[in-house]
Order: C-alpha cells, then sequence, then structure tokens
C-alpha cells in the first residue's frame, strides 16, 4: 500500500519534533517514517476541537480507502499501553467501519499542550471544523494554557480580528448554535443575530432567517428592525408549542427512519421538511409514504 505524507504547515514544525519509535510487538515497521500499528490499541482524543462527523463524508472516505489503502498515516501520541489519536480520527473511524486490523501511524512524544495546538491547526487546515467546534477549540487554547488571542492568532496564521469573530459565535443561545453547526444559518447570519441577546427571541428570528431564506444584509435589517421596536413587538417563544413540535418531529424520524423538522410559519400553518442523503434514500422514503397513503 503507497503511503505518503503532506507537509504539516505553518508553525507546526515548531510545535512538534517528530521522535520515531522503534519496533514491539505491536508495531510493523514499513518504510516512509512510519509504523503499522494494531487498530485496537489506537483511541481517539476526547479532547480533540472537532466533535461533529458528517456520516455522508464518513461513508465517501471508507470508500476510499477500501479502495486505494490509507494514502497518508495517523499521527499519534504514546500513552504506554495505547496510542492517542493527534491527526486522523475521520481515517481511524473508517478504518475501524471497514474492519481493518492494523492502521499506518506516524507516532511522536507530545505534551498535552502540543496536543491540543496540533490537533486544532490540524483540523483548521483541513478545513474540518464547523464555526463553533473552532471557536470552542480556540477558547480551550486561551482557557487552558493561558494563551492570548493574539498568541492563538499566531498559532493558527490567522488575524485577531478572526479569532475575536469566532469567540463571539460562542454567546448564541444552544439552538441557534446548532443551526449554524447543521448549515442552516451562515456565520455571518449568526454573528448578526448576536444583536438579540434573550436566547428563545434569536432562536425563532432565526428560524425566520431559515424559513425565508433571508440573506445576511436582509438579517441585519430585520435584527436592527426588531432593536428599535418595544419589547412586547418582538417576537416571543412558545416553549410549550416547541416541546409538541419536537416530539411530533420525534415520532416521524421513528416511522420515516431519517431527520425530520417541523417549522411553524403561521398561526395554523407551517411545512414539514424530510431530509435525505441519497437518491437511494429519497426513493426509500417515497415508496414509504406511498405505501401510507394506500393503506
Amino acid at each position: 500500500m503507497a503511503v505518503k505524507t503532506k507537509g504539516l504547515g505553518k508553525g507546526l514544525d515548531s510545535i512538534i519534533t517528530d521522535k520515531r519509535k522503534q519496533g514491539n510487538a505491536e508495531k510493523k515497521e514499513a518504510t516512509g517514517g512510519f509504523v503499522f500499528v494494531n487498530i485496537n490499541k489506537v483511541e481517539p482524543n476526547p479532547d480533540q476541537p472537532r466533535k461533529t462527523f458528517d456520516e455522508d463524508k464518513q461513508l465517501e472516505l471508507a470508500e476510499s480507502i477500501k479502495q486505494y489503502g490509507i494514502i497518508e498515516p495517523l499521527l499519534v501520541a504514546d500513552r504506554g499501553d495505547h496510542y492517542l489519536i493527534v491527526g486522523g480520527e475521520r481515517r481511524w473511524r473508517a478504518a475501524k467501519k471497514l474492519g481493518l486490523k492494523e492502521i499506518p501511524v506516524n507516532i511522536k512524544k507530545l505534551t498535552d499542550q502540543e496536543i491540543a495546538e496540533y490537533s486544532l491547526i490540524d483540523n483548521i487546515q483541513r478545513d474540518d471544523l464547523n464555526p463553533i467546534d473552532e471557536a470552542l477549540a480556540y477558547k480551550k487554547l486561551i482557557d487552558d494554557f493561558g494563551y492570548t488571542q493574539d498568541v492563538v492568532a499566531e498559532k493558527v496564521s490567522k488575524s485577531r480580528v478572526v479569532i475575536t469573530n469566532s469567540l463571539r459565535l460562542l454567546k448564541l443561545g444552544e439552538k441557534v448554535r446548532q443551526m449554524l453547526i447543521d448549515d442552516k444559518i451562515t456565520t455571518g447570519h449568526a454573528r448578526a443575530l448576536l444583536g438579540i441577546t434573550d436566547g428563545d427571541r434569536q432562536y425563532i428570528v432565526a428560524q425566520k432567517v431559515f424559513d425565508e431564506r433571508l440573506s445576511v444584509r436582509e438579517t441585519e435589517k430585520l435584527i436592527k428592525k426588531l432593536q428599535t421596536e418595544k419589547p412586547e413587538k418582538l417576537p416571543k417563544s412558545d416553549g410549550k408549542l416547541e416541546i409538541i413540535y419536537h416530539d411530533l418531529e420525534e415520532q416521524l424520524k421513528t416511522v420515516i427512519g431519517t431527520k425530520v423538522s417541523i417549522k411553524k410559519k403561521g398561526k395554523d400553518s407551517g411545512k414539514i421538511e424530510i431530509e435525505y442523503y441519497s437518491t437511494d434514500e429519497l426513493e426509500r422514503i417515497m415508496r414509504l409514504l406511498k405505501s401510507i397513503v394506500n393503506e
């Protein structure tokens, strides 16, 4: 299996010094500065910045590995009785799914701080992080290691303004954060929504932005208008109704077998959205709906 390594990118060489490990019973030597290890000896990093994994992309990666093998070795830290993944958890997950027994790794001796720095930079360079995971990773470097925003900016080769704007996203309510993670709104929309401090109202406006496909500029105008109106005119959250909608969504999800969203538009109106991730799944859903109608 051909394995090639890629450049680490700006700043990484100064963070990590390569210390290749020599043979033991669990490692099989290979050429190119990496070794093969038992996949059961490799474990994911619970503190890695990436918290969400797109299932469709995971399936695509698994198919690629099935055809061509793992092109780039994982980066792992030696923890004595196991190896901790520093870079390459998606490849590890795909290899697990395929039932591979051994995987290629580069083994390095790293501190917790070096692991946190590398994991963040590796994910950012691969564009693997959603905006919220990226912001949480910056916050971790600041909180755990005492970095200033300037230092973080230097580490990841971004401007101080980019770091500041990223951290501001953590002021969003949890529901709006999830909408950003799910790509229902953009970071531009999210920054505009920060003008609404009440979490429930922020979420309702975010839903309006999504339902009506408002641009960032239109969202900014809407929020500016809401801010000039009296508080009683601002959208209010109906907590009981949201609970009912959530329960109905879960019931539909169980029946249809995929994500279902109910969007309220008027007093007694709205729409139901059914997500699919392949043409085969769309055909399955259509067959299911037809069978329900014909019952």
